[in-house]
């Protein structure tokens, strides 16, 4: 399936093991690969036939308020998971880049879900 991409989104989030890097929200950036079938879209030329970019990414900027992360598996997988309850796309991989080791470009961590199938 056709995929749709979000490449290096930055947010904001409070993210962490010890306290004190969770104290302030700190710059990270996702990138996300939504697949979908994208047929219908490409017919119709219409926002409903497809997953709304602009909505995921307002979603994600807001994703953080409030909460806060130990690990970025975690934010990761919580990403992915909103992402597929809230947008239903069929599958969806979620990296998120932290920029905490100064000798490093960045870390990161990628997750990959797919929505359940119901029988």
């Amino acid at each position: 399936m056709p995929a749709i991409a979000i490449v290096d989104l930055e947010v904001f989030y409070r993210v962490g093991v010890p306290d004190a890097e969770r104290a302030q929200p700190q710059r990270l950036l996702l990138t996300l690969g939504l697949e979908a079938d994208i047929a219908a879209a490409a017919k119709s030329d219409a926002i409903a036939d497809t997953i709304d970019y602009f909505a995921v990414t307002q979603r994600l900027l807001k994703f953080g308020d409030g909460r806060e992360w130990r690990l970025i598996e975690k934010l990761a997988a919580d990403v992915a998971d909103l992402v597929l309850a809230e947008f239903r796309p069929q599958m969806v991989t979620v990296e998120v880049k932290k920029f905490v080791i100064r000798q490093a470009r960045y870390v990161s961590v990628t997750v990959t879900k797919r929505r359940k199938r119901l029988i």
